[in-house]
C-alpha cells in the first residue's frame, strides 16, 4: 500500500520554495509495494513473508520496483541544499595521488597508483628502483563506465606470465585473463565462472583456482555450496581442467582453496564448510603420483601453512591457542600430535607475514599494532618500532629479498609506505601522501566502556581538537562485530570529510570480532549474537552520557554483517539514534542461508532450520521480522547494489518494504540501490563519492542542518 510521510519541519523550511508546496508540508510518497501471501513453516510455526517476490532479481516487477524506489530516493536527496557543496569537498580531499606498496616479479617492480580521482587504481611497473615507470594494466579501460575492476593478479614463478582476474558490475564471479608479462599479449582463451578464488602458479606450467558449478537460475542469488579446486594447464581449454579436490561427495565443502609453496614443492589445500574453521591437506608436487596427506581433518580450528624450509612446515593456527601461535612440523608426519611450538601464544592476537627468510609477527594490543621479527628457529630478533599508534600492514616478500615494505595508518593519519632493511630492522619513509588534511588538528582517544553484561569493550573516538562536549555534535557510530574481523585504526577520506565538518567518528571493537581472538569472536555468535547488539547499544549510551552527542545527533552505520548490526539495533532501540545507515546488510535471518554462499555464515549465525531454539533466537532479532507498526523508526537510508551476489539485495529490498509499510512519524525511510554494483569491492571512485555524499547529506539533513556545518574548508576546485 502507498504511505505518506511528512519531512521534518527543518527540511520543510528549506525545501518549500523549491517544490512549490505549502510552507509547512512536504509530502513524500513511497512507491506501492504489493503484498503477496507467502508462508513458511518452521517447527509448526507459520511465518508470513509478503515481500518474498522481491527475491527474484530477474523479475521485471522487481526491476520496476528498484526503478521506482530510486526515483523516490533521488527526488528526496536532490532537494538537500548542501549536497553539491559536500560533493565538491569530498572530491577536493579525494584528489591526491595514492600509491600501493611495491612488489617484485621477475625483472620488474610493480605497484598500484591512482592519480587522484581515477575510478580504478592503475598497475604500473619499472625495472629497478630508478627505472622509468610504465602502465602495465589500466582497469579504467576495461569498460566504459569503469564498473569492471581488476580483482587480482598473480605471476608465474619467473614473472614471465601473469593471470589477472576481473569483476564485472561488482559481482563475485570472475573471469581470468592470462597474458605474456613482457609484451602484455593475451596467450590463451579467457577462463570464466570463477568465484571465491585466488590463482596460484605451479612454475610456469599452469595454475590452481577454485569455483562452483554454474548455478541453475540466477547466478546472482542461486545457492552455491560445493567449491572445487581445479588445475589449469597453460594452453589447454578450461573444459579440460582437472578437478583436484571437491569433485566427490566426500570432499564437498563450501570454500576450497589451493596454493603452491614458494619453492614449488607443495600444494596446500584448505577446505571449509563455514567462514570459520578449516581442514588442511598437503601434496608433494615433486612426486606427481603421491596422494594428499592430511594435516587436519576437522574444522574446529583455523590453520594455514605460512612457509616451509624444505620439508619443514610452519603453520599459523588457533588450535588449542585462541589467540593463535606458529608451530612447526615435518611434512612426512604433519598431524597435530607432531607439532612443536615455534612462536607461542600470548595474550594478544597474532598474525604473521614472511619475507627474506624471517617471520614478522604482528600482535593486536587493544586493536593497536605491535610487530616483532623472528627467525625460523623461533628466536625473536627485534621489535619493529612503528611510527606511532595505529595499524601496520604488509611485512611480506619473497625469501630472496633483503628489504620489504610496510604501511602504517590510523584514523587521522593517511596511509604511508615504509621500506624496511630486513637485516638491520632500520626503515625509512618510502612514500607519504600529499593530502589537504592536517592530522595534527584531530585527536583519537581510546576508551573502555561497560556493556550490558559487564564486559569491557574498547572504542576509539576521533574528532577535531577542542571540540566541546555539549551533547550537540553530529556523530557516526560505526560497527561490525562478526566473523572474527577486527576493526583497527585506518584513515578514510570519507571519515576525514565528516570530521572536518565537526563530526565525531566512534568505532567500538564489538564482540564477534577478532580483536581479542577466538574467545571474543565466539562470544558474539549464534545464541550469543545479542551480545554484539548490546555492545553497540552500550557504545551509543556511553557517547550520549559523556556528552559527545545526543540521540538527535547520533547516526549508526555499518555494512554487510554491520548492516545487520544497524538493522537489529534500530529495531530494538529506535529512539536511541536519529539516523540509521544499514549498507548491503544481512537483514532476513530466516532465509539468509538460502542465497549464494550464505549457508557458509552459519558458524556465526546458526540457521532457522537447526532447531526450534535457533529459529526462535534468529526470529527474535531478524530486522525484516521485527519491524512493528506504530513505531517511529529513525530516518533510514538503506544502501545496496543490484549486482551484490554475496549479500543479495533482497535483504535490503524486503527491509525497506517493511519499514515503508509500518513506519510511524516524520522520519523518512528510503533505499538507494546502486545499479551495476555489487558488495563494494571494485566500486568506481565516482560511484563511491556519490554514495557517500548521499549518505552524509541525508545524515546531516535529518539532524536538522540546512547548510554544511563548516563551509570554510571549501576551496576552488576544477570539475
Amino acid at each position: 500500500m502507498k504511505r505518506l510521510i511528512l519531512i521534518p519541519l527543518t527540511a520543510i523550511l528549506m525545501l518549500a520554495c523549491e517544490t512549490n508546496q505549502k510552507k509547512d508540508t512536504i509530502i513524500l510518497k513511497y512507491p506501492n509495494t504489493k503484498k503477496v501471501d507467502s508462508v513458511d513453516s518452521y517447527f509448526g510455526i507459520k511465518i508470513h513473508d509478503p515481500f518474498r517476490w522481491l527475491e527474484d532479481d530477474r523479475s521485471p516487477e522487481t526491476e520496476n520496483w528498484v526503478k521506482q524506489q530510486n526515483e523516490t530516493t533521488f527526488n528526496y536527496l536532490d532537494k538537500i541544499p548542501f549536497r553539491k557543496e559536500l560533493k565538491k569537498r569530498l572530491e577536493q580531499l579525494w584528489n591526491f595521488e595514492k600509491l600501493g606498496s611495491p612488489f617484485k616479479e621477475g625483472d620488474y617492480i610493480y605497484f598500484f597508483k591512482n592519480d587522484g580521482l581515477q575510478n580504478q587504481n592503475v598497475l604500473y611497473r619499472k625495472k629497478g628502483d630508478d627505472g622509468q615507470a610504465e602502465v602495465f594494466l589500466d582497469p579504467n579501460s576495461f569498460s566504459e563506465d569503469a564498473t569492471t575492476s581488476l580483482a587480482g593478479i598473480n605471476f608465474s614463478k619467473d614473472g614471465s606470465i601473469a593471470a589477472y582476474s576481473i569483476s564485472e558490475g561488482g559481482s563475485d564471479w570472475r573471469k581470468v585473463i592470462v597474458i605474456n608479462a613482457k609484451n602484455k599479449s593475451i596467450v590463451e582463451d579467457t577462463l570464466v565462472d570463477i568465484k571465491f578464488s585466488g590463482v596460484s602458479w605451479k612454475g610456469n606450467e599452469g595454475f590452481y583456482y577454485s569455483s562452483y558449478d554454474k548455478p541453475e537460475g540466477s547466478e546472482l542469488s542461486a545457492k552455491t555450496d560445493q567449491h572445487k579446486l581445479y588445475y589449469h594447464k597453460l594452453g589447454t581449454p578450461q573444459k579440460s581442467d582437472e578437478v583436484v579436490f571437491g569433485g566427490i561427495p566426500e570432499e564437498k565443502h563450501r570454500y576450497v582453496g589451493g596454493y603452491v609453496t614458494e619453492d614449488d614443492r607443495y600444494l596446500i589445500i584448505s577446505a571449509a564448510v563455514s567462514t570459520s574453521g578449516n581442514k588442511l591437506f598437503i601434496k608433494d608436487l615433486t612426486q606427481p603420483e603421491s596422494g594428499l596427506i592430511t594435516i587436519l581433518n576437522t574444522t574446529d580450528s583455523d590453520s594455514q601453512i605460512i612457509d616451509n624450509v624444505g620439508s619443514r612446515l610452519f603453520i599459523l593456527t588457533n588450535r588449542n591457542a585462541p589467540n593463535k601461535k606458529v608451530v612447526t612440523v615435518g611434512a612426512e608426519n604433519p598431524s597435530p600430535e607432531h607439532w612443536t611450538d615455534l612462536i607461542p601464544e600470548t595474550q594478544n592476537v597474532l598474525s604473521v607475514g614472511t619475507g627474506g627468510g624471517y617471520f614478522f609477527a604482528e600482535y593486536m594490543v587493544d586493536a593497536i599494532s605491535k610487530v616483532y621479527q623472528y627467525d625460523n628457529q623461533g628466536q625473536m630478533i627485534r621489535e619493529i618500532a612503528l611510527p606511532g599508534l595505529g595499524s601496520a600492514g604488509g611485512f611480506g616478500g619473497k625469501k630472496k629479498e633483503t628489504e620489504l615494505y610496510f604501511t602504517f595508518t590510523n584514523y587521522n593519519s593517511p596511509e604511508s609506505i615504509y621500506k624496511l632493511d630486513i637485516k638491520t630492522g632500520d626503515y625509512s619513509i618510502y612514500w607519504k601522501p600529499e593530502i589537504d588534511f592536517n592530522p595534527n588538528n584531530y585527536v583519537s582517544t581510546q576508551i573502555f566502556y561497560t556493556s550490558k553484561d559487564g564486559t569491557k569493550v574498547p572504542m576509539i573516538i576521533t574528532h577535531k581538537k577542542g571540540l566541546p562536549l555539549n551533547g550537540q555534535n553530529q556523530t557516526i557510530l560505526y560497527g561490525y562485530g562478526g566473523f572474527n574481523i577486527s576493526l583497527t585504526p585506518t584513515f578514510s577520506v570519507i571519515n576525514a570529510v565528516w570530521m572536518e565538518q565537526g563530526g565525531i567518528l566512534a568505532v567500538p571493537n564489538l564482540r564477534g570480532g577478532g580483536e581479542y581472538g577466538k574467545q571474543w569472536h565466539d562470544a558474539g555468535i549464534k545464541t550469543k549474537k545479542q551480545n554484539v547488539f548490546d555492545d553497540f547499544i552500550a557504545a551509543a549510551e556511553y557517547l550520549i552520557a559523556e556528552k559527545y552527542t545526543s540521540s538527535e545527533y547520533l547516526a549508526i552505520k555499518g555494512g554487510s554483517n554491520g548492516g545487520l548490526l544497524v538493522g537489529a539495533t534500530m529495531t530494538q532501540r529506535p529512539e536511541l539514534m536519529k539516523v540509521a545507515l544499514p549498507a548491503v546488510g544481512v537483514l532476513d535471518m530466516l532465509r539468509y542461508h538460502t542465497f549464494t554462499a550464505g549457508a557458509g555464515w552459519a558458524y556465526d549465525y546458526g540457521t532457522a532450520e537447526d532447531n526450534l531454539e535457533m529459529f526462535n533466537y534468529l526470529k527474535g532479532y531478524s530486522p525484516v521480522h521485527n519491524v512493528r507498526k506504530g513505531v517511529e523508526y529513525p530516518a533510514t537510508l538503506i544502501t545496496t547494489g543490484d549486482h551484490d551476489d554475496r549479500v543479495v539485495p533482497a535483504h535490503s529490498f524486503k527491509f525497506a518494504a517493511e519499514l515503508q509499510d509500518k513506519q510511524t512519524g516524520a522520519n523518512p525511510t528510503l533505499i538507494r540501490i546502486e545499479v551495476n554494483a555489487g558488495h563494494g569491492a571494485g566500486t568506481p571512485v565516482s560511484k563511491t563519492i556519490d554514495q557517500n555524499v548521499d549518505i552524509f547529506g541525508f545524515t546531516l539533513f535529518n539532524m536538522g542542518f540546512s547548510a554544511l556545518p563548516n563551509k570554510g574548508v571549501l576551496k576552488d576546485f576544477e570539475e
